[in-house]
Parts: C-alpha cells; structure tokens; sequence
C-alpha cells in the first residue's frame, strides 16, 4: 500500500511500514534523519498530498504554536509584536493541520499534543502514552482518526516519574531535561516518535488496507 508519513524526519513509522512490506514515504521539509533518504519527500506536506495518490496519511504536523504549553507567549500586552505573530502563525497551524485532515484520501490520522485543535478543530478520537505500548516513558499524544481505528494497546507498562518543581507543578523527568538542551535539539527530542507506538500504527491501521 502507498502510505504517506508527512511532517515526520525521523523515519520511525516510515521504517516500521516498509518493514511490513508498504510502499511508504516520509515526508518533511528538511532532510531526514532515520537513514533512508530514498524513502524521504522533501517537500511542502500539502503539495506531496495533491500531486499524488495515497492509501493512508499518518501526520504529525507542528504544534509549536497548537500546543497548550506555549500559551503564555500569546499574551499581546506582555509580549507585543512577538507575541502578534504568534498568533498569525498559530493560524497557519491551524489551517494546515485542518488541510491534511480534509485531503482527498480516505484514511488520515493526525498525531499532535494536548493543545488547541481540540477548540478550534474537534476533539481527538483517542489519548495515548507511550506507557501503553511498552515504552516506559510519559507523552500524552492526541490522535485525530479518519477511517481508521483506535490503537489498541499493546504493553502497558509503569509510567515513568515525574520531576516536582518548586511551583507545584510536575513534569515528566525525560522532558523536564529536554529543556536543558539547546531550542532545536530540544524541539527535535520533544517531537519523538516513541518506538512502540510507532509499531502499533504500522501494524494495526495497515490491517485495514488487506
């Protein structure tokens, strides 16, 4: 099956559905990095979309500016013109993400954190963790599902422990430390793609393409 993984460098889910034996594509604006450039599009996510015909769409488009986290930067009296832009780039989220999810092709699933698109666009069809799939880490990841089914879980294991700040508040401690790093490796760790879930979209949506 033609599969198009769209806004993913790391190749994770690209690689796990080439193992199955489909014909998938990462896709990015940037080169990859999971090793398999001859599997890679770089290229604009919603021109890929048109020029071509895809069985199913997995997509992780940006959330920089649709995820909760980053909310404090859009406040305009404190932050002024930064915080403007924001805004209109958090437009452009919004529009490219609604896009992908209305593209001619009849499975899609979108991948992105708790963030805005659950107001602005609906509700996601399903939270997970990558606990729930053997990875004993914390990351609560939304999924917008199109034609396709949930993920049924397939190894719950303990979640990880937290790191408690002074304020009150709790982070997961693999991602309290990513913020140790510089902003774009940061980014880069923060958008991982954990290998049990990776896994569990290869295997469980391609049973509906048989």
């Amino acid at each position: 099956m033609k599969i198009l993984v769209a806004c993913e460098e790391s190749q994770a889910v690209t690689i796990e559905l080439r193992k199955l034996g489909h014909e998938a594509y990462s896709n990015d604006l940037i080169a990859c990095s999971g090793g398999y450039p001859q599997w890679h599009i770089q290229e604009d996510s919603l021109k890929v979309i048109k020029e071509h015909k895809w069985d199913m769409i997995i997509a992780f488009p940006p959330c920089t500016y649709l995820t909760v986290t980053g909310n404090r930067w859009f406040n305009i009296e404190k932050y002024g013109d930064k915080a403007i832009q924001r805004h209109k780039d958090r437009e452009w989220a919004v529009d490219f993400f609604k896009a992908i999810y209305n593209s001619d092709c009849p499975k899609i699933a979108i991948e992105n954190p708790v963030g805005v698109m659950s107001t602005l666009f609906r509700k996601p069809d399903q939270i997970v963790q990558p606990y729930h799939f053997g990875d004993a880490f914390e990351k609560k990841t939304c999924l917008w599902l199109k034609g396709l089914p949930k993920l049924e879980f397939t190894d719950v294991v303990k979640p990880p422990e937290r790191t408690k700040f002074k304020s009150g508040r709790s982070m997961s401690t693999w991602y309290a430390e990513a913020w140790k790093l510089p902003q774009n490796a940061r980014a880069k760790l923060r958008s991982k793609t954990f290998p049990g879930i990776a896994q569990a979209m290869a295997k469980q949506w391609t049973k509906e393409l048989k």
